[in-house]
């Protein structure tokens, strides 16, 4: 009996082992099949707490089952190897995508910079071709100007009953005809005094060379001789390239002539038709955009219009204290030194600084250092009154342009198209700020974005509220958007493409 409880006990252990043995398999297979299927292990089977098996033997169990598994892939490699067989697909973790390898500002640079390579090149492209029809440009600059100048007398005939056709036509013989009668004068007087500038010339040069052979400067008469040579030299040298000149200087002046009929024709068209090209204009546009121009519009016109204004007025005043000055000073060509200034006012800062240069070196040629200080003193007070009262005054907050966007925007326009380019560049600047800023706003008005933190809120141009530019001093606004489509244009609208 003893013996039989003995062997009993025996196999009742080995049979209790076995199934510990059986269940740490199971564990270490299910955990197995779990990590193949991307899913959480199963829990191992707890061992009886009565059994003698050691804790240790789970993990020896698990070990042994990964060198089993290992070895069953190495066997099958070779396998592969010997037969020629693919081999197993591995299981890999998943890669990164390229870009997230490139750092976040690298990547933000890269899209800046082509953005601006683009934009560079639409503004080279642009510049290419306002270049090849320069002239056609500058006509229509004119003649966009002249119309801001006339537009308001044209809307005073129509509120007084005048038919629009022939208030245009009056406005437009009336103000060339003005233009012509003032230039025309100039030159009149210009030739009527030039042969006396020309003596005073003669004798303030020969002032000039008393002075320098009296001067510290230790000037001899054989030197100024020798200057004067050289210079004959080099204008006989250069007889074929002043040939060359003055034909260009014909060219130029047929090119005048032309740019000054293509600005009349224009300006004729825009204060008859202003509107209606407005509108065809906008058609050109998408539909989503019409809104947004349509109220940008009006209002960088109303800025083109007071610019044109306040510089005229300012420019009349520069000439006629000037003028005035001159004339009691005893400086020849008073009234032609005038209107050099008048038209050279339009010119920011550059302008009149060149005309009130002219005035002085023509009183020190024709009366002498004291009169041309005194001229110089009548500028320089006048340039005073004019940048601290007057500009500020009449232009007021409508027409908002930095020092420093004048200065570049002067110098960048007379590099590309001349004294055209200077005179159109201040004016083109501050229409492009006003429609920039209502076209900011409209777009956060729309999208209901607060306006950026530390911005000033766009303010537009105030009204205009002189009789003579309230009515009709801007194109009309395009029709509500509807989903049907629009009637077609009526008499006098340009055609759509």
């Amino acid at each position: 009996m003893p013996d039989k409880r003995h062997w009993s006990s025996v196999l009742a252990s080995g049979l209790a082992q076995l199934a510990g043995r059986i269940e740490e398999r199971h564990a270490v297979v299910s955990a197995r099949d779990a990590a193949d299927q991307g899913a959480a292990p199963a829990a191992p089977a707890v061992v009886p707490a009565d059994s003698e098996q050691p804790a240790a033997t789970a993990v020896a169990a698990a070990k042994h089952a990964e060198s089993l598994q290992a070895a069953r892939r190495s066997a099958a490699r070779r396998t592969a190897v010997r037969t020629g067989a693919a081999l197993p697909a591995q299981r890999s973790a998943p890669q990164a995508h390229p870009a997230e390898a490139v750092p976040w500002s690298m990547r933000v640079a890269a899209e800046v910079g082509w953005r601006l390579l683009i934009l560079a090149g639409t503004v080279w492209v642009l510049m290419r071709v306002i270049g090849a029809v320069r002239l056609v440009v500058l006509a229509f600059v004119a003649a966009l100007l002249i119309t801001a100048l006339l537009q308001p007398f044209v809307a005073r005939l129509k509120r007084m009953g005048v038919p629009r056709g022939l208030a245009t036509a009056m406005v437009f013989i009336g103000g060339f005809v003005v233009m012509g009668l003032v230039g025309w004068f100039v030159v009149w007087q210009v030739m009527d005094n030039i042969d006396s500038l020309s003596g005073s010339l003669q004798d303030g040069i020969a002032e000039g060379k008393k002075w320098l052979l009296n001067s510290p400067f230790h000037v001899t008469d054989d030197q100024i001789n020798q200057v004067a040579k050289n210079l004959s030299d080099a204008i006989g040298s250069n007889t074929k390239a002043l040939t060359n000149a003055g034909l260009e200087g014909v060219t130029v002046i047929v090119e005048l002539l032309t740019g000054i009929l293509l600005a009349m024709f224009s300006t004729l068209f825009l204060l008859f038709d202003g509107p209606n090209i407005w509108n065809w204009v906008l058609r050109l546009f998408p539909e989503a955009a019409r809104d947004g121009l349509a109220g940008a519009g009006p209002r960088a016109w109303r800025t083109l219009t007071l610019y044109v204004r306040g510089t005229v007025i300012v420019a009349l005043i520069d000439a006629i204290f000037i003028g005035i000055g001159i004339f009691f000073l005893g400086v020849p060509m008073a009234v032609p030194l005038a209107v050099v200034i008048f038209l050279s006012s339009f010119v920011p800062l550059v302008g009149a600084v060149a005309s009130g240069a002219v005035a002085v070196v023509v009183a020190l040629v024709t009366e002498g250092p004291f009169t041309a200080l005194m001229v110089l003193a009548v500028v320089l007070a006048v340039q005073q009154i004019e940048g601290h009262i007057l500009q500020p005054f009449i232009l007021g907050r409508a027409v908002r342009v930095h020092p420093l966007a004048v200065v570049l925007s002067v110098a960048a326009g007379s590099m590309i198209a001349g004294i055209g380019g200077a005179i159109s560049a201040v004016p083109l600047v501050a229409v492009l700020n006003t429609a920039i800023g209502y076209l900011r706003a409209h777009a956060r008005q729309e999208t209901g974005e607060p306006d950026p933190e530390g911005a000033e809120a766009y303010e537009p141009p105030p009204a205009v509220t002189d009789t003579a530019s309230e009515a009709d001093p801007e194109p009309s606004p395009t029709p509500a958007r509807s989903a049907e489509p629009g009637p077609e244009p009526e008499t006098g609208d340009l055609p759509v493409s």
